[in-house]
């Protein structure tokens, strides 16, 4: 029979002694009632001790720091005392701009014909010598486009000490004689400014209610030869037509619609009829079949379109 030992036993010492090896050690701390191990290689170290240094011992007294910092900053703020001492940084780099020769010594207008030059001045609001880099020039565009005439506006610096402005005018197109004075206005019927008749004798002139449609009725009648050397103003009834007012007083009246065709009839009542020649006062041409005349002596007469009159 072959024999069999039984293997010896070993010592877990005696096992870790022949391994040679040494186990790492490991920091612990105790986090909420559990220990908390920590890793003692470099990295570890570093993170964990950034940690503890970025972590205040005294919380409160940080939370007071803090806001006690809030407080001062916003009561400099609302005391002004930031905007002032900012608004004196900004004026002693502007004095030393306009000193080093960048101060504003001129200002070059064109395009303005009926604005005065000292008007665009005021709405300009720059000073003689203030730093041109100061000079707010959207700002004055803006103020720039309140004037009554002017319908654009560019204002530009122009290095070193000089502000140049460029100014395109509204276009008279008509006079209005309103309720509250007389109005030259644009070719929309816009208002531009208060005017003198004397000094726009060429406009045509409405009366009346506010001319929308005017330009169509004035470039209509520049077609008619006979009727555009009679008519002295053009009046608005009820915002729907026209009555023309010609020259020896005589009134004409349009319908509201196909006023244009009325145009030709009234230029062939003039000019192959005659009839202001006649002692008449109105002509009523509303009426596709009919003339009617009303004269001075208040007789009114009707005639068919296409007899003789």
């Amino acid at each position: 029979m072959r024999s069999v030992k039984a293997p010896k036993r070993t010592s877990p010492r005696s096992n870790a002694g022949r391994r040679g090896a040494t186990p790492a050690r490991v920091r612990t701390r105790e986090t909420f009632g559990k220990r908390e191990k920590f890793r003692n290689d470099p990295i570890s170290r570093f993170f964990r001790e950034m940690r503890e240094r970025l972590t205040p011992s005294r919380p409160m007294l940080y939370i007071s720091a803090s806001l006690f910092a809030l407080t001062v900053i916003v009561g400099l703020l609302v005391g002004g005392y930031v905007g002032r001492a900012i608004g004196a940084v900004n004026r002693a780099a502007n004095a030393v701009a306009a000193d080093a020769g960048f101060g504003i010594s001129s200002v070059h207008l064109s395009g303005n014909r009926r604005t005065p030059p000292a008007t665009i001045l005021a709405a300009l609001g720059f000073e003689p010598g203030q730093s041109i880099f100061d000079a707010d020039v959207h700002a004055a565009r803006a103020r720039l486009m309140q004037l009554e005439w002017v319908a654009e506006a560019d204002v530009s610096r122009r290095y070193p000490d000089s502000i140049s402005v460029s100014i395109v005018e509204k276009r008279p197109y008509a006079l209005w004689q309103a309720a509250d004075g007389l109005h030259v206005i644009e070719r929309s019927s816009k208002p531009i400014s208060f005017a003198r008749a004397e000094d726009y004798p060429h406009l045509p002139l409405f009366i009346g209610g506010m001319p929308q449609g005017g330009a169509d009725l004035v470039e209509a009648i520049a077609q008619h030869r006979a009727v555009v050397a009679r008519v002295k103003a053009m009046q608005r009834i009820s915002g729907r037509r026209w009555n023309l007012i010609l020259d020896d007083g005589v009134v004409v009246k349009l319908p509201e619609e196909g006023w244009r065709q009325q145009l030709d009839a009234l230029e062939h009542l003039i000019v192959d009829k005659s009839v202001l020649e006649r002692d008449i006062v109105e002509i009523d041409l509303r009426s596709p079949d009919n003339y009617f005349f009303v004269l001075r002596s208040g007789e009114q007469q009707q005639v068919t379109r296409g007899n003789k009159t």
